[in-house]
């Protein structure tokens, strides 16, 4: 089965562009297109989506406040992928804060969106620039540090969280720490369990707000 993707942005030629690229790949099919985050809740749940590609900045509803509510009120919610045209901006964080699970550029090329949509998709990898890793550093807490000295990660699970706070994807950190997959991924759930994050982007987002990763 293809993974199946609905389109948000209030630009025509930005949707177009991205239904041709995506739509040119066999796994991949679009299944729905929205002008703004006001229209994703019932498309999302007439069409159930594997990933949304949500823009940010949008004249009724943002894409910030669209994904909150389909983390908030979506059983079983899609994976969020925020589309952007500046990677420093501040709404892309609070965006990936709000629970989205990576963002793309729209100047990125058509590989690279396409690459983006299958791991978001997967749930297997994190899109996370070093300017984002710069912002999230600066929303830094001694509630955020104290969140996670009460994780007690143990030493490989601390690895591994290092690793994933560089966008590392499972197979690429089994094969740096020279463990099996499966093992990579038990460590990540217990990561995130233990941290209370949803998924990797709010593990990771803890990870530098906390300071116990630095940015760059």
């Amino acid at each position: 089965m293809p993974f199946t993707v609905l389109l948000v942005d209030d630009e025509p030629l930005v949707r177009a562009g991205l239904r041709a690229v995506l739509e040119a790949q066999p796994d991949i099919e679009v299944v729905g297109e929205a002008a703004d985050g006001a229209a994703v809740i019932p498309l999302v749940n007439r069409l159930r989506p594997d990933v949304v590609a949500m823009d940010v900045r949008m004249p009724l509803m943002d894409g910030i406040e669209a994904t909150r509510l389909v983390l908030r009120t979506v059983p079983d919610p899609p994976k969020i992928l925020v589309v952007t045209t500046f990677e420093n901006d501040e709404y892309v964080y609070e965006a990936l804060r709000a629970g989205a699970d990576g963002f793309l550029l729209k100047r990125a090329k058509p590989s690279e969106i396409v690459h983006a949509v299958r791991l978001v998709a997967e749930g297997e990898s994190l899109l996370f620039p070093v300017a984002v890793r710069r912002l999230a550093s600066e929303y830094g807490t001694d509630k955020a540090r104290q969140a996670l000295d009460r994780a007690a990660l143990t030493d490989r699970e601390a690895a591994v969280l290092r690793l994933m706070a560089r966008g590392m994807s499972n197979a690429e950190i089994a094969a740096d720490l020279v463990v099996g997959i499966q093992t990579v991924k038990s460590h990540v759930s217990s990561v995130l369990a233990k941290l209370g994050a949803r998924d990797r982007t709010q593990a990771v987002i803890a990870a530098y707000e906390s300071g116990f990763v630095a940015p760059g």
